[in-house]
């Protein structure tokens, strides 16, 4: 439509305004010509994106897909943020993880642009309780907020930051942080249950003597871990934040005091905008709860948004600093109080000090010069954002509202519930990785078979025993798993040669594909030479449709002859004698790729 501008000079005033019904005419008009046939209202269909929890993303939004008012930041529902003046002038906090009680590596973050720690502490993945002194030594604890993560030990770990505090000479006005209470993400990750009885004593003592302390922390990453969407996350989340305000106000406190005690930790992804989305949603569904406890005013939400473990690869680790970088963009534009960048090296072990420089500048950067903080929820007004904000949102309330039903957090975990739901999603999710519909860049697509390993010491193990963890390249690292086993064994990676038919022009795009489907699963492609020149046990065709018509069957005649075990043909399915497994765009190449690895003897 035509916006007149503030000084009403109508530019476009002589320009009639295009209709949705023109666009969708020549949207269609387009696709016919790829060979696509549709009607105009099928086209928008056609060019939409399906995404989990039924949620489909459209080529244009309009006008007409405004969602319902956001509100304003700082106001219920909180889904442009929890503070009207946002994250400026300073920007969110950037908080870093740390697993052993290394003070000089401590020290380093908070002297380099890191403002919070993130402390894992006890048996379940981190150090020793008595070694938080350590940890902290030489840390202005009036000046750097704690985040402690103890798991079963957060009461002991709580009463150790407590004396430290008075050790110190903190004014217990002055201490900010979260200690981090979570039976139910606990349960979650290790299947144990800990009565919040447990921490009920600390969680009160936060309450009356600690005001810029929460107690409690509400961790959405156990099932964003375990596979589950961004609405299973929100869902989850939700069901346990109203499990914790019954506990808190049971305990004595108000419904006020209540919400001022929880903290929640989200999970972001490469995909900025529904890491967005899902940061705004996530407000507004709490600003929910908070109005039905009669208190909307205290319904903002404090975010600590950590970069998703699940996307970290452990092939080609160099490409997570750009999904990080995404993921850190998406948080901060979506409202985080709090952001970790995880270190690139993440998921090999401990990280080393570049890995966590870099962590700890992704935000400096996206905060000092992307100057991301100086404007208050910059997706706001997006028909296309405010509209996923709000699917999102209602999907999320239905996963919650069925959590309830079966009664509450506690019992969905523990009927199997939570965990089945989370599965479902996580197996429909595997087969787009596998067929590559969902690529991983580094693993499933463009690998490097000749890349140098990163080695890293060997950190904490992480608590189990409840929800699985998944990782994106997990069927892909496998394979290439089987693969460095049989170069150690045998001096050589698995091959396959590579038959160009034709001429350069009809011939590289198949290539190319070819090669790169294959050495995902760690196999070595051979290009130059004869068949029997190659070391190669299979060969796979490679041309054009109408190269094929003409010397497929006779080429895979001619590699039998010389010794091919088994013929693959880079192309859809046809009519060729010879060929006996064709790989295509869309095909299941983890299932293609794991046996041939089994033809070939590798373990």
């Amino acid at each position: 439509m035509t916006v007149l501008p503030d000084d009403r000079l109508p530019l476009a005033a002589e320009f009639p305004d295009a209709t949705h019904e023109q666009w969708q005419h020549l949207v269609a008009g387009v696709l016919r010509k790829s060979g696509k046939e549709v009607s105009d209202a099928e086209a928008e269909q056609t060019l939409s994106t399906a995404l989990e929890d039924g949620l489909r993303v459209r080529p244009l939004y309009t006008a007409r897909d405004a969602a319902p008012d956001p509100g304003l930041p700082g106001f219920a529902p909180f889904v442009r943020g929890g503070r009207a003046a946002g994250h400026t002038p300073g920007g969110w906090d950037v908080r870093q993880r740390h697993t052993v009680a290394d003070p000089a590596a401590v020290l380093a973050d908070l002297e380099n642009g890191v403002s919070s720690l993130w402390l894992a502490v006890g048996a379940g993945g981190g150090f020793p309780v008595a070694s938080l002194g350590h940890a902290l030594d030489g840390v202005l604890l009036d000046l750097a907020p704690v985040a402690l993560d103890a798991g079963a030990e957060t009461g002991p770990a709580a009463r150790a930051l407590f004396a430290l505090y008075e050790e110190r000479g903190v004014a217990a006005g002055a201490v900010r942080g979260t200690l981090g209470a979570d039976p139910l993400g606990h349960e979650a990750r290790t299947g144990e249950p800990y009565a919040f009885a447990a921490v009920a004593r600390e969680v009160l003592r936060c309450a009356d003597a600690y005001p810029g302390l929460r107690a409690m922390t509400v961790d959405a990453l156990p099932y964003h871990e375990a596979g589950g969407s961004a609405a299973q996350e929100l869902g989850c989340a939700l069901a346990t934040g109203v499990a914790y305000l019954r506990e808190l106000t049971a305990a004595g406190l108000s419904a006020e005091q209540a919400l001022g005690q929880l903290e929640f930790r989200y999970a972001a992804t490469a995909d900025q905008f529904l890491t967005i989305a899902k940061l705004r949603a996530a407000r507004r569904l709490w600003a929910r709860v908070a109005e039905v406890c009669g208190t909307p005013r205290a319904g903002a939400q404090f975010q600590h948004v950590v970069t998703s473990p699940v996307m970290m690869a452990r092939r080609d680790p160099w490409v997570n600093m750009l999904r990080t970088t995404v993921a850190a963009l998406g948080a901060g534009v979506g409202g985080a109080d709090a952001v970790t960048v995880l270190p690139f090296d993440a998921a090999l072990g401990l990280p080393d000090a570049f890995a966590r420089r870099i962590a700890r500048n992704t935000s400096t950067i996206l905060i000092e010069e992307a100057h991301l903080a100086r404007v208050v929820d910059p997706a706001g007004g997006s028909w296309y954002v405010e509209r996923l904000t709000d699917e999102l949102a209602h999907a999320a309330w239905e996963f919650f509202q069925g959590i309830e039903r079966a009664g509450g957090q506690a019992a969905a975990l523990r009927s199997g519930l939570v965990g089945d739901r989370l599965a479902a999603t996580w197996a429909e999710r595997s087969k787009k990785l596998a067929t590559r519909r969902e690529p991983v860049t580094g693993v499933s697509e463009f690998p490097n078979l000749a890349e140098q390993p990163v080695v890293r010491a060997p950190a904490p193990e992480p608590p189990s025993g409840g929800l699985p963890r998944v990782r994106r390249d997990e069927a892909f690292e496998a394979l290439r798993a089987r693969s460095d086993a049989h170069l150690a064994a045998t001096g050589a990676r698995p091959r396959i040669h590579l038959a160009a038919l034709g001429p350069a022009a009809a011939h590289t795009a198949r290539l190319a594909f070819a090669a790169n489907l294959f050495q995902a699963g760690g196999i070595e492609t051979v290009t130059e030479g004869a068949f029997e020149e190659s070391g190669a046990r299979e060969a796979c065709l490679c041309s054009s449709d109408a190269v094929y018509g003409e010397q497929a069957e006779s080429a895979a005649a001619a590699l039998r002859e010389r010794g091919a075990g088994h013929v693959f043909l880079a192309g859809r399915p046809g009519p060729y004698a010879g060929v006996d497994t064709y790989v295509f765009a869309g095909c299941d190449a983890v299932a293609v790729l794991s046996a041939t690895l089994d033809r070939m003897g590798v373990s």
